[in-house]
């Protein structure tokens, strides 16, 4: 018959491992974003405006683009294109 108490043990160290994962995951979600973007594309006649937080500037420009694009393009060639194409309007300030 194996012993059990290494079993408990073993769970143990699994159960605190897991809370200490999700105690980290909690804990950066809450961290508050460094910079705010608005980004405006027209891309085929249509144009759609977003504002996205992100812990750097570029992070939220960038971000900001890419969810403009999705709700404008249908398909990888599009979303390319209209990731390239020139913003109508960017305004991005610092949150802190």
């Amino acid at each position: 018959m194996p012993r059990r108490g290494g079993t408990k043990r073993s769970t143990w160290w699994v159960l605190i491992g897991l809370a200490l994962f999700m105690a980290v995951v909690v804990y950066r979600s809450f961290q508050i974003a460094g910079y705010q973007c608005e980004v405006c594309i027209t891309f085929r006649g249509n144009s759609v405006c977003r504002t996205v937080e992100g812990a750097r500037e570029s992070d939220a420009h960038m971000a900001a683009i890419t969810n403009v694009c999705a709700g404008l393009a249908s398909g990888v060639t599009d979303s390319m294109a209209c990731e390239r194409t020139e913003p109508t309007r960017v305004q991005c300030a610092a949150l802190n």
